[in-house]
Order: C-alpha cells, then structure tokens, then sequence
C-alpha cells in the first residue's frame, strides 16, 4: 500500500470514530492469577533508569500502557496478551516511584507533577526508538495520556484515556468540586498533610486496599492479585513521588522550574487533537460514569466515549477485553 493511501485508510478509520456514548458490558472481574507480568527490563530514559515490561512483535504497532495509583503494571497483565495476539508491540513501564524505576541522581527533585510523568513517556519513546503510539491508561496513565497528546500529538497516533480529558487546571485547583466528588478524593487532602505522609509510610497497603475497594465496588480481586501489586510500592521514591503529586495537583507546591514551560502549556487547557477513545466504569467509586457530552470541546480529533457497565475505576484489569478493544480501534 502505498504511503499516500496508508494515510487516507488510517484518517478514514479515525474519523469513522464517534462521539456519541455506548454502553457495553464489561466483567466486574477478570484475571485473578497471581503470575506476575516478567522479565522487566531497564532502560536509561531522560531522568530515570525505567523499569518496564516488554512483550510482542518489535515491528508491531506500538502501545505504552499506563497505570494509575494505587496500582502497578499488573493492570495490564490480561490486557497485553490479547493485544500481543492481534500483532501490537506492547510496552508497560513502571512509573516514577514505582517498581525498579529509579533516578539516575539520587539528589534529584522527586517530582510528580503532570509533566513530569509525561515527558518521562516521551523520554522512553525515544530510548526505545519509538516514534509513535498509542498511549493508553487509566487514573494517573489516563491523565498522562491527555497531557502527551496536547504536547506532543505527532507522537501520539491516539490515546485511550479512562474518565476522559484529564488534563489538570492547576490555576484554579482552589476551587471545589461537587460534594460527591470531593468525598472519593480523600486520599489527596490526606497526603496534603504530615500526618498523611506518615500515614503512607506506615500504611501504604493497607490505604491502597481501601482505595481498590472503593473504587471499584464490584470488582472481586483475591488477596495474592493485590499482594502482587503491592510489590510495586515498596519502591523507595513511592512516597515523595505520591505526595509531591497530589500537593501539586492541589495547588500546594509551586511548579518545578524543570517543566515550568510545559506547565504553562497546559495552563490553558488546549483540546486533545489526536483520536481517542473514552471509557467510563459503570461502577466507577470516584468518578462517576456520564455520557461525555460535556467534555466534547476538549477534542478536536475523532472520539469514541463508552461506558463499561460493572467495571470500576482500574478498567484495564477489571475489564481487559475492552480496554483491549479500545485500543485495537485506534490502529
């Protein structure tokens, strides 16, 4: 196929995207085995030393899945396969403070704010010699999706993003959000405390099993799945990296003038130019499944919204065959 009809069939394939909402069925659980996702490898990546896992063709299309907090990498672990079946090249790194991510400089800033964990996407595309790809995830992946597609939408060939346009408005981070909303979020006023420091540091298990149940009130994992991704969390930069983020996020910290030029980017919360695909969990504890209407002004390139019924707020393992299908729709 010739490079000028490659293009039109890929913007064809886009545009028949829509962006009315669909309702589909989804298991309230899925993938219970304990196996973690193995061999990670490590890869030097702009600030960090990334750990990640890799599975495969390497000349497949290329897609980096994101996972959220507080979660690791084995939401993906039923997701991949089915990618990996229909030819895609998947990659699922450890964010920062996660797993065997490390700094390179131990004196290094412990920075978690919206850029920060985009560019180090962006930083692993390029050790990776990845142009472009689809960039998928959920909770802090779905929110480092957004961000990488108002920056730098040329490597983006679509985002698959749970909950929408995520893109902080951190100017007006003073300003609250409907009482139902504010509730779920307790967790981040906590961590805007020293004694919600503490708190993690002492009980960082037992504050992410709260959050898992609560966020997805009908998912039925097992003890050894948590257990498992709590492995992930005894990384030693896992509490200033979720501290640093939610304080940022609350108008708490003043920016790190490393990403302050990408931060004014964002300051003004352009649209999403790229095709996407938007989920929504039916059961989602924290945000609650809506039709997407209202944030259609926030992209400009062709949109899917669906609404996953029974699934909460971590998708990709409460749901894998969906979130795989979102992201199959985008190639």
């Amino acid at each position: 196929m010739s490079a000028p009809n490659l293009q039109r069939r890929r913007l064809l394939g886009a545009a028949a995207l829509t962006a009315g909402a669909m309702a589909l069925r989804g298991p309230a659980f899925a993938g219970n085995s304990a196996q973690p996702l193995a061999p990670i490898r490590q890869i030097r990546a702009g600030v960090l030393d990334v750990g990640y896992y890799e599975t495969g063709p390497a000349n497949g299309p290329a897609v980096i899945l994101l996972h959220g907090f507080p979660y690791d990498i084995h939401s993906f672990v039923d997701v991949a396969p089915i990618l990996v079946a229909k030819g895609m090249r998947v990659i699922v790194p450890h964010l920062r403070g996660h797993g065997t991510t490390r700094f390179l400089d131990s004196a290094a800033r412990r920075t978690s704010q919206q850029s920060a964990v985009a560019k180090d996407i962006l930083d692993l595309m390029d050790a990776l010699g990845i142009q472009r790809a689809v960039i998928a995830g959920y909770d802090w992946g779905a929110r480092t999706a957004s961000v990488m597609a108002v920056l730098w939408p040329e490597r983006c060939v679509g985002i698959v993003s749970v909950n929408g346009y995520l893109v902080q408005d951190i100017p007006n981070a003073h300003l609250p959000a409907p009482a139902s909303i504010e509730a779920g979020l307790w967790y981040q006023y906590y961590f805007a405390t020293e004694r919600g420091r503490a708190g993690l540091v002492a009980n960082r298990s037992a504050i992410a099993r709260h959050i898992w149940s609560y966020n997805s009130p009908k998912w039925k994992y097992d003890d050894a799945t948590f257990e498992r991704s709590m492995v992930s969390l005894d990384n030693p930069d896992y509490v200033d990296i979720i501290v640093n983020n939610y304080r940022f996020r609350l108008g708490l910290l003043a920016e790190d003038p490393v990403y302050a030029a990408l931060e004014r980017k964002l300051a003004a919360l352009p649209p999403i130019p790229v095709p996407a695909v938007t989920l929504d969990g039916g059961s989602d504890g924290v945000v609650p499944a809506n039709d997407g209407k209202a944030q259609a002004a926030k992209f400009k390139g062709p949109r899917t919204h669906r609404i996953i019924e029974n699934a909460g707020h971590n998708l990709p393992q409460e749901a894998p065959q969906a979130f795989a299908d979102a992201v199959l729709s985008l190639i």
